[in-house]
Formats: structure tokens, sequence, C-alpha cells
């Protein structure tokens, strides 16, 4: 015998529980205040029309390489320091946006939060991410 249960009741709580920790995940802020939130087809609006644009993609390196929006620059949250944005963008008033893999994936919010906090200005986030440009049939680029 693997274990010595002394109270059943826990295991029946266990079990009950458990169905409620899978569906729990995390679920990426509704908005930032300091960003603007905008759709995959807003996000190839600003590409076309803000050719200054730096698209930052907060995911991991792995996940990016196997897709990504075009002309997206690879830069995990975790990694993310002040020098290596302002090697990016310059300008704190630079138009910046960050975008990881949907409303399930922390990683943008958290970026967009660090940029905001280090004073940049003119930041998007593209809260849908990877699942809505994948789900919309986007073009991407891997590695």
């Amino acid at each position: 015998m693997l274990f010595n249960i002394q109270k059943p009741g826990m295991v029946i709580l266990l079990l009950l529980a458990s169905p409620l920790w899978a569906n729990s995940r995390s679920v990426a802020p509704e908005s930032i205040p300091g960003a603007v939130m905008v759709s995959a087809e807003e996000v190839i609006e600003l590409i076309l029309t803000s050719p200054e644009l730096v698209v930052i993609d907060s995911r991991k390196k792995n996940e990016y390489s196997k897709g990504h929006i075009e002309s997206a620059v690879n830069l995990l949250n975790a990694d993310m320091q002040p020098e290596m944005l302002a090697e990016l963008v310059p300008d704190k008033s630079g138009a910046i946006l960050f975008y990881c893999n949907g409303i399930h994936c922390l990683r943008s919010a958290d970026a967009v939060s660090k940029a905001l906090s280090w004073g940049y200005e003119n930041i998007f986030w593209f809260r849908g991410g990877w699942q809505e440009w994948t789900e919309k049939r986007l073009p991407m680029i891997s590695d």
C-alpha cells in the first residue's frame, strides 16, 4: 500500500477540488492603464501605418521560433531590462506593441507594465496575442 489514509474524507475533498485547479488558469487583465489594447486587425493597421513601431514578442524562444508576427523581436518578459528596451526603442515616446500567447498568458501584460514603469508612453498591447493571430490565420514567420 502506497498511502496510509487515515481520513478518507480528505481523499474525496482532493478528488473534488482537482477539476477546479485544472480550470483555474490565469487570465490576463482586461486592460492595463496607460496601454492601448488592440485586436489582430488593429495590429496589422499599426504595422502598415507606423514603420517606426517596434513589435515585441514576449514568449519563450522556442515558441517564437515556431512562429511569430513578421518583424517581431523576441524579448521574454522575465529577461527584459530597461537597457534592453532602450536599445530597441531609445525614444520613450516611440511606439511599442507587446504580445504573447493570448489571454491565458501573462508575459506581455508583465512586459507592458515594466515598460510603463520605465517611462515609455506609447504602448500598445495585443491581449489576444498569438492565439488570436493564428485563429484568424494571419501571416506568420518561423525560424
